[in-house]
């Protein structure tokens, strides 16, 4: 009976492996982004001056299945990834820091009764911080354009580039 049941567990298993798919965005055959079915997907097709929004819901040999539409990869003209990079992030603290630090001076001068006196040495450390963090905050790419440099493949399981 217990044999039967693993038996049963074991082919259940086999037949998953061999059903997942994912589509891969790559640049230059490096791997940028996977997209798996139930991700949530911007992209923007020829001729169509609006961005989808939806959700994979499946993934064909030549196209991708929408919650609402199958959409051809060929007709896909860019895609939309909302991902931060470490200079995002490390932008962000700076600009937050510095921000923070000028407000914390600030305050500690009302607190002490001299009013509203910017201190030359936190104002230039302050300003420093934002200076330096604005440009990494801001510098991120959000579209990447379908052609030579980036193209969407599907992957199986047992292909060289499925995770």
């Amino acid at each position: 009976m217990n044999r039967t049941y693993g038996i049963v567990l074991l082919l259940f298993l086999s037949l998953t492996s061999f059903a997942q798919r994912e589509l891969v965005l790559l640049k230059k055959g490096k791997i940028m982004h996977i997209f798996m079915p139930g991700d949530d997907i911007y992209l923007k097709v020829k001729g169509n001056p609006d961005r989808i929004h939806s959700y994979v819901n499946n993934i064909l040999d030549n196209a991708v299945v929408l919650h609402t539409d199958t959409i051809p990869f060929h007709t896909i003209e860019r895609t939309y990834l909302q991902e931060d990079n470490l200079a995002n992030i490390v932008g962000g603290l700076l600009v937050t820091a510095g921000t923070v630090y000028f407000l914390l001076d600030q305050a500690n001068e009302l607190r002490q009764g001299n009013g509203l006196n910017i201190n030359k040495g936190v104002a230039v450390g302050s300003a420093i911080c934002v200076g330096a963090g604005l440009p990494l905050l801001l510098t991120k790419k959000k579209s990447q354009k379908l052609g030579y440099k980036y193209r969407l493949m599907m992957v199986k399981a047992g292909d060289p580039m499925y995770r």
